[in-house]
Parts: C-alpha cells; sequence; structure tokens
C-alpha cells in the first residue's frame, strides 16, 4: 500500500533527521537542556529556537535542508521537548540565560539566531542582557518585537473553555498552526510534545512580566542584520522596523499558518538562505 505523500514526506524527514546527534548540557542554574546538532562543525551556526511548548525537532525541514552546508544546533528551552522541566527559570531573563549558557557550550563560532513565536522573547531577552557580540544575525519569525502597532488581541490563547481539558486544547492550539493538511500522526506526535510542558509551566511561559519596550529595546540594540519574518497581522510592526532599523529587512507572508516554516518549508528556507548568502555572506 502506497503512502500518502504527507506521510511520506514525515517519514522520510525523520529519516534524515536520524542522521543528527542528540547532545545536553548542563545551564548555570543547573538545568540539562538538550539540543539537536548536525552538520559541519566549521560552518557557520544556526541556532533554532522554538516556540511556546515546541519541541526543537519541529525544525526537521530546515535542519534536513541546511545540515549539508551549516552546522545547525535546535535548542529544547526548558520544560519544553526533551529537556529537564525545572520548577523555576521560566522568565524572559532565565531563557535568555539558557541561550547564553547554549552558546558557551558550542564555543567560539559564528552564529545566526533563529527565534519563533516565543523564540523571538527569548532570544531577545539574550541580546537584552548580553548585547550583539555572540551572534552574526538575527531570525526573528512571527512574533511582537515591541514595535507599533502593539499586536491584534489573541483569541484567548492561554485559556481553555468551559470544561476543556488541558489536552484537548492542546491539541486545538496545534491544529491551529498551521494553514495547509499536516498528517495526523504529525499533529498527534506534536501535541504529545506540547503537552510534556506543564500547563502551569504553559501559563508563567505566557505572562513574562516587562513591558513591550523591553523587546523593542534589544531588537534595536543590535546593528546586526536582522530578518523578521511575519503574517499580516503584524505588517504594521515589520513595516516600522524596516523604516527605523537600518539593519534590519522584513517579508510579510500572507497565507500560511504560524508555523510557516512548517506550511511552506521552500519559501521559508529560500528567504533564510537567501538571508545567509546576501546580507551575512554564508
Amino acid at each position: 500500500m502506497r503512502l500518502p505523500a504527507a506521510i511520506l514526506l514525515l517519514v522520510t524527514s525523520l529519516c534524515h533527521l536520524a542522521q543528527a546527534a542528540d547532545h545536553s548540557f548542563t545551564t548555570t542554574d543547573g538545568v540539562r537542556l538538550h539540543y539537536i546538532e548536525t552538520g559541519p562543525a566549521a560552518a557557520t551556526t544556526l541556532v533554532f529556537i522554538p516556540g511556546w511548548t515546541m519541541p526543537a525537532w519541529i525544525f526537521t525541514p530546515q535542519i534536513q535542508a541546511f545540515q549539508q552546508r551549516y552546522h545547525v544546533v535546535a535548542l529544547d528551552p526548558r520544560g519544553q521537548g526533551d529537556s529537564d522541566v525545572p520548577a523555576s527559570g521560566y522568565d524572559q531573563s532565565r531563557r535568555g540565560e539558557d541561550i547564553a549558557d547554549l552558546l558557551a557550550r558550542l564555543g567560539p563560532r559564528r552564529v545566526v539566531l533563529v527565534g519563533w513565536s516565543l523564540g523571538v522573547l527569548d532570544t531577545l531577552a539574550y541580546v537584552h542582557t548580553h548585547g550583539d557580540q555572540g551572534f552574526a544575525g538575527l531570525v526573528l519569525i512571527d512574533n511582537s518585537v515591541g514595535e507599533n502597532p502593539p499586536p491584534p488581541a489573541p483569541r484567548k490563547p492561554a485559556h481553555k473553555a468551559p470544561r476543556q481539558t488541558h489536552e484537548a486544547f492542546m491539541a486545538e492550539f496545534v491544529r491551529s498552526m498551521f494553514r495547509r493538511p499536516q498528517p495526523p500522526d504529525y499533529l498527534q506526535r506534536l501535541t504529545q510534545a506540547a503537552l510534556r510542558t506543564p500547563e502551569a509551566v504553559a501559563n508563567r511561559l505566557l505572562a513574562y512580566p516587562v513591558p513591550r519596550t523591553y523587546w523593542k529595546e534589544a531588537v534595536y540594540a543590535t546593528s546586526k542584520p536582522v530578518l523578521y519574518i511575519v503574517r499580516p497581522k503584524l505588517a504594521g510592526q515589520a513595516g516600522n522596523l524596516a523604516a527605523h532599523h537600518p539593519a534590519a529587512e522584513t517579508v510579510v507572508i500572507p497565507d500560511l499558518g504560524h508555523a510557516l516554516f512548517v506550511d511552506d518549508p521552500i519559501r521559508f528556507d529560500s528567504l533564510l538562505q537567501r538571508f545567509l548568502t546576501e546580507r551575512l555572506g554564508s
């Protein structure tokens, strides 16, 4: 029996990902964090930071696409994926420090940080504290960077409907990240990964105790090249960032879901490759 094309693509991608290595390190506050690593060690390093409750392997299409030319690392943030779930550290300062600890673990390298969703905020928290000497460029995917106008009010993403279980809510959330059909097995696996983050921790991650200006200060503090890829709801922020940040370029993609790099990996990967080649010479 022939497998459907979408499931065949998933199986093929996971087989390629099996060539990558699993590693872990201990943060400065004693938490074990897991990351995926592959590609030539001497090449430019792409460090992928996933979004809220998501595992590192959601970047499987990018790991597969870039591992021949680049040194690729994908982090499971604390409380997510295969990393530890400690009792504390779910604020922007500690999550930014976790990225600093990862970069210290990797050693001196030419790094491009690629943050998606909550990973945008975690990446900017790192920049806010450590400056921009630790990386060559930033790629920020589909979250606010504190520019104007403020993002539209969410459709209560942090709240369940009455009597809705956390499991049902997370399954619905995972489905909502995509506009293009994804294999049921993939959605189920991704939901199970998201559920590894306890509900209380997930709620804390949606309540970083800083004003919007914190993120804006961070993104404008860097003179390194920035690529900001968003959907139309953040087009206003993208326009302002492009107009006022001399090193930033922005792309608005109207027809994909929040996980746009999964919905259309070919389009996303081409944007990332162009940025790496034309702006960073990598």
